[in-house]
């Protein structure tokens, strides 16, 4: 799949930046006529793109969309071949991009919406959706790699994440297992992988993803003011939210390039311990009916958590479970 010819344009003035981009030049990459580069214009236009046109010169871009746009994302990807679907308002994007799976959608794509009305974290709990610039997207992917390799995916493109955060905004993020991006000790967002499977490999996968990149003017609700945080509050000053959901995407595609790839055999038990949020820490583990209390060593080659109880020799290896910081 080829960027589109909107797209095409987008990047090459974006790449310009306050230089002038001809529309000959223009009609010769996309090799169409000058006349359709024009008609491309103005389309851009009615999307909220601002051109400077001048003869002889040709355009430059001076004006782009406030909010989420495809074109805009699609233009900064490193490479094309990823559809990116935006949409105004969806009950969920994972559940979108999964009915988008079901019906042949080729993959890979990425649905992103600027509010969900359904929006959900694990356990189904709801995750707080409304129209402030966060960035809530679901990628929908066709992986057929074996169903061993599902538990490794959250915490996979979780370490990926993290390590974007920290060098695109120059954040100290870290994960805590299983699926937790933070800052300190409050959560910056989360990943949701949710997948149909075959007897022999998985089938049709949904990576979720949240994250909050603007603080609400109104501040966070009472219940959630000492346990969340945005992206703005570290970088002192508003985030792009095109560019970095750009950054997202490319980030997320090289990950799923090196899971199928089997990187995260070799990778993920270093990744996890440069920014393992819980390590060394005395925890609780809700697992099952009774909690489990010790000290976090780390994750396995699988993704499942190391917990070192008292007095025990090794550590136990947990699949599932929800951590709290123990209180002793």
């Amino acid at each position: 799949m080829n960027r589109s010819p909107a797209a095409v344009i987008v990047r090459a003035l974006l790449e310009a930046g306050e230089a002038f981009v001809s529309g000959a030049e223009l009609a010769r990459e996309l090799g169409t006529s000058r006349v359709t580069v024009w008609q491309h214009m103005e389309r851009l236009r009615d999307q909220g793109f601002e051109f400077e046109a001048v003869r002889s010169r040709g355009y430059r871009l001076v004006a782009k969309p406030a909010t989420l746009n495809a074109l805009l994302i699609e233009a900064r990807l490193p490479a094309p071949g990823c559809r990116v679907i935006v949409l105004d308002t969806i009950d969920s994007t994972n559940d979108e991009a999964m009915r988008l799976l079901t019906e042949g959608e080729p993959a890979p794509f990425v649905v992103i919406a600027r509010q969900q009305t359904k929006g959900r974290g694990r356990l189904g709990r709801p995750w707080l959706s409304a129209p402030n610039g966060n960035l809530y997207l679901s990628f929908g992917l066709r992986p057929a790699v074996s169903p061993a390799e599902m538990p490794m995916i959250t915490p996979w493109i979780g370490v990926n994440l993290s390590e974007l955060l920290v060098r695109y905004a120059r954040v100290a993020s870290q994960i805590k297992w299983p699926n937790d991006l933070q800052i300190g000790e409050r959560k910056l967002g989360g990943i949701l992988t949710e997948a149909r499977l075959d007897a022999d490999l998985i089938r049709d996968l949904v990576i979720g993803c949240g994250l909050n990149l603007r603080t609400p003017p109104e501040g966070w609700p009472d219940d959630l003011a000492d346990k969340v945080t945005a992206l703005d509050a570290h970088t002192g000053q508003p985030v792009d939210a095109n560019h970095f959901a750009a950054a997202v995407i490319g980030r997320v595609l090289t990950a799923y390039d090196g899971l199928r790839r089997g990187q995260h055999h070799t990778r993920l038990e270093a990744l996890w311990r440069e920014h393992d949020a819980l390590r060394d820490r005395e925890i609780t583990l809700l697992h099952g009916r009774a909690p489990v209390r010790g000290r976090a060593v780390g994750i396995d080659r699988d993704g499942s958590l190391l917990l070192q109880r008292d007095g025990a020799a090794q550590p136990e290896h947990f699949r599932a479970g929800e951590v709290t910081l123990a209180h002793r």
